[in-house]
C-alpha cells in the first residue's frame, strides 16, 4: 500500500480517537487534516486552502441557511406552536387518535417553518406532552409521535440539510425542496395512519377529545383562532416554498423574504417583542457559526484526504463490496446510520459524503434520488436507540414520570413505518423524482 494511503488512513483513524476523546468535532477534523497533511506533503498542500474558504464564505446558496434559521427560530420563539397545537387539536379532537395526528401536523408544519430537529421535538414536548398525558394518552405513543414528528425537519423542505447537499452535490437547492416534498409528506401519512389504526383498534391507547372539553370552543371562536393561529405561518411557509419551487425567486431570495415574513407574522399575530427578536438573533448566530465553523473545518480534511490519495483507497474499498452499486449504496446507508447515533447530521455531510459521493457521481447515480435516501435515512438515525438525538431531546424536556424505557418503545412503531418508507423511496425512485420533473426542474 503507497504511503500516502496509509497517512489517509491514519488521517480517518486519528479523527475518530480524538473524537471520542470528547474532543468537539470541528476541532477534531480540523487538527486530524492539518497533521497527516502537513507530514504527507508539508505546506504546499494548502496552498489551495484560502481559496477554498473563500469559495465557501461567498457561496451565494449558503447565504439561506441563517435566512432560513432566523425564520424557524422566530416562529419558535414567538411560540406560534401552542396556538397552531392547541387548533388542530381541537378540529381533530372528536376521534381517537386525533390529538396524535395533530402532533404529526404540526410537526409537518414546524419541519417546514424550522428544519431543527432539537428545536421542534422541544417545543412539541414541552407544549404538547402534558396534554396528551393529562388526557389519558399511552406514555409511549405520545413521546414516540412527538419524536418522530420532531424529525420530519429533516427532509420537510425548506430543510437545512438540503440546502447543504445541493451544494455538495452539484443539483439545485428547487430540485430538492420539490424531490423531499412528496418523501416528506409520504412519511407524515404513514404516521398518521398508524396513529389512526391504533385509535380505532387501542382506544385506550390514544382518546378522543373530552366532549365537555371540545364544548368549551365554539365553532366560530375555533375558526377565529384557525384564521389567526394556523393560516398566517401556513400562507408564509407555501409562499417561501412555492417561490423557490415554482422558479419565481432563488433560494437565497426566497430566505430572505421568508425572514422578513416571520417578523410581519409575528407582529400581526401580536407576538412580537424586543426579547422575541434579540433571542432569535442570538440563536441564529450561534446556529450559523455553528454550521459555518464545520463547513470551513472539513475544507481542510478533505483537501489533506484527497492528496493524500484517499479517494483512490476509498474507491477501491468499494469497488470491492459485493453487489455493486447497490452494494455501495447499502454501505453507506449503513455507516450513515450508526454514524447519525453520534453525529450530527452538518457533520456527516460535510466529513463522510464528500468521500463517497464521487464513487456514485462515477456510477452514474441519480443524485437527487441519492440525497433523499441520505436524509431519510438520517432521520431515521435520529430515533433510534439508545443513542438517536430526538430521544435525548425528548427526556430533556418531558416530565420526571416519563421514563427512558417509555421512550424508547414509543418510537420503535415509527422507527419501523422510516425504514418501510426509506425501502420504498429505494424501490420507487418515481416517489421523489416525479415533482421536480413535473415542474421542470428536471429531465
Amino acid at each position: 500500500m503507497p504511503l500516502n494511503e496509509v497517512y489517509a488512513i491514519g488521517m480517518l483513524l486519528c479523527f475518530v480517537v480524538l473524537l471520542f476523546a470528547g474532543v468537539r468535532v470541528a476541532y477534531a477534523i480540523a487538527a486530524s487534516g492539518f497533521i497527516f497533511g502537513l507530514i504527507g506533503f508539508g505546506p504546499l498542500l494548502f496552498n489551495l486552502l484560502p481559496a477554498r474558504m473563500y469559495g465557501v464564505a461567498t457561496n451565494y446558496t449558503l447565504l439561506a441557511v441563517p435566512l432560513f434559521v432566523f425564520m424557524g427560530v422566530m416562529l419558535e420563539k414567538s411560540r406560534i406552536a401552542e396556538d397552531m397545537l392547541d387548533v388542530m387539536g381541537h378540529l381533530a379532537g372528536r376521534v381517537n387518535g386525533g390529538m396524535g395526528v395533530a402532533i404529526i401536523l404540526v410537526g409537518v408544519m414546524m419541519g417546514a417553518a424550522t428544519g431543527i430537529v432539537g428545536a421542534t421535538v422541544v417545543t412539541l414536548g414541552l407544549i404538547a406532552l402534558p396534554t396528551l398525558l393529562r388526557r389519558g394518552y399511552n406514555t409511549g405513543l405520545a413521546t414516540g409521535a412527538i419524536c418522530a414528528s420532531g424529525t420530519l425537519g429533516q427532509i420537510i423542505p425548506p430543510s437545512l440539510i438540503l440546502i447543504l447537499l445541493s451544494d455538495l452535490m452539484g443539483e439545485s437547492v428547487g430540485t430538492l425542496f420539490a424531490a423531499a416534498l412528496i418523501p416528506g409528506l409520504m412519511l407524515a401519512g404513514l404516521y398518521v395512519i398508524y396513529i389512526l389504526a391504533l385509535g380505532f383498534f387501542r382506544p385506550d391507547f390514544a382518546p378522543a377529545l373530552p366532549a365537555e372539553e371540545r364544548a368549551r370552543v365554539s365553532g366560530r371562536e375555533l375558526l377565529k383562532r384557525t384564521l389567526l393561529g394556523v393560516v398566517p405561518p401556513l400562507a408564509l411557509v407555501f409562499a417561501v416554498l412555492g417561490s423557490i419551487i415554482g422558479g419565481v425567486a432563488a433560494p437565497t431570495e426566497a430566505a430572505a423574504m421568508g425572514a422578513a415574513g416571520s417578523i410581519l407574522v409575528v407582529a400581526l399575530l401580536g407576538k412580537l417583542s424586543w426579547k422575541v427578536l434579540n433571542d432569535t438573533m442570538r440563536d441564529t448566530l450561534k446556529t450559523t457559526a455553528m454550521i459555518f465553523f464545520i463547513v470551513m473545518a472539513s475544507q481542510v480534511f478533505s483537501l489533506a484526504f484527497r492528496g493524500l490519495s484517499g479517494e483512490d483507497l476509498i474507491a477501491e474499498f468499494m469497488g470491492a463490496l459485493p453487489g455493486g452499486i447497490w452494494g455501495a449504496i447499502i454501505f453507506m446507508m449503513v455507516l450513515l446510520f450508526i454514524l447519525g447515533f453520534f453525529l450530527e447530521w452538518i457533520e456527516i455531510s460535510y466529513i463522510v459524503l464528500p468521500l463517497l459521493l464521487p464513487i456514485f457521481v462515477a456510477a452514474d447515480v441519480n443524485m437527487v434520488w441519492l440525497a433523499m435516501l441520505v436524509c431519510m435515512n438520517l432521520q431515521t438515525s435520529f430515533l433510534t436507540p439508545p443513542f438517536g438525538w430526538a430521544l435525548f431531546f425528548m427526556k430533556g424536556c418531558a416530565p420526571p414520570e416519563v421514563r427512558t424505557g417509555d421512550i424508547y418503545k414509543g418510537v420503535i412503531p415509527f422507527i419501523v413505518i422510516q425504514i418501510i418508507g426509506l425501502v420504498l423511496l429505494a424501490t420507487f425512485p418515481q416517489i421523489s423524482l416525479w415533482l421536480p420533473t413535473a415542474i421542470g426542474w428536471m429531465k
